[in-house]
């Protein structure tokens, strides 16, 4: 069960002031699959007014009703092989998102198994959370002592100009639990329970 706490803890430095996103990088895929443009930025280097029109993207997740419509999976160890999408996760978010040749593979596996009736976007963002140290009355207690580093991924269909709608699905990888990062669970976030993208889930061998 997902800690409503733990993606509250997330949501509230998704702002402009108080963010530590670090990069944020995306492919526009045409209702094929097939890869229309990529860019790939640190978070800081756009515009405050782009800052917080992504954090809003990336919020969805987290902030989405826990154990509802975003809910905890367990990758078992036979999808952790390495030619797995686990595998490719894991390197995303050991390189901070910089190598491209990683974020070119990973838009080419959703492109080949996300179902769309039109072009969409898929948005991946990467932030390192220091965990505050809490006493026993939940207190905050001077500098952190561990990081929680994460990628969120949010698909949202697109129109005109590569303009974001509504996400319509995505994750945080890997899932937050009891202060750390769980590395063997993801939580998948579906806009639509009644009309879920199961593609996730099969990606991932769930």
């Amino acid at each position: 069960m997902i800690d409503r706490e733990d993606m509250l803890a997330l949501t509230r430095r998704m702002t402009v002031k108080r963010t530590s996103m670090t990069r944020i990088a995306g492919g526009y895929m045409d209702s094929d699959g097939c890869i229309d443009g990529t860019f790939n930025i640190a978070f800081l280097k756009l515009s405050p007014a782009d800052r917080e029109k992504n954090l809003q993207i990336a919020k969805k997740v987290p902030f989405a009703e826990t154990n509802q419509n975003l809910q905890e999976y367990k990758i078992l160890q036979e999808n952790m092989q390495n030619d797995s999408l686990w595998k490719l996760l894991m390197g995303m978010r050991a390189c901070g998102l910089k190598n491209d040749a990683l974020m070119e593979t990973f838009y080419e596996i959703v492109g080949a198994n996300y179902k769309s009736k039109g072009d969409y976007a898929v948005y991946v963002f990467h932030d390192r959370y220091d965990i505050p140290v809490k006493g026993t009355d939940h207190e905050r207690q001077g500098e952190s002592e561990k990081m929680y580093e994460y990628l969120i991924c949010v698909i949202c269909p697109v129109s005109g100009d590569y303009e974001p709608g509504e996400p319509e699905c995505g994750f945080l990888f890997p899932a937050f639990m009891d202060e750390s990062a769980a590395l063997n669970y993801i939580d998948i976030y579906q806009a639509d329970m009644n009309h879920p993208h199961i593609e996730l889930l099969e990606m991932l061998g769930i």
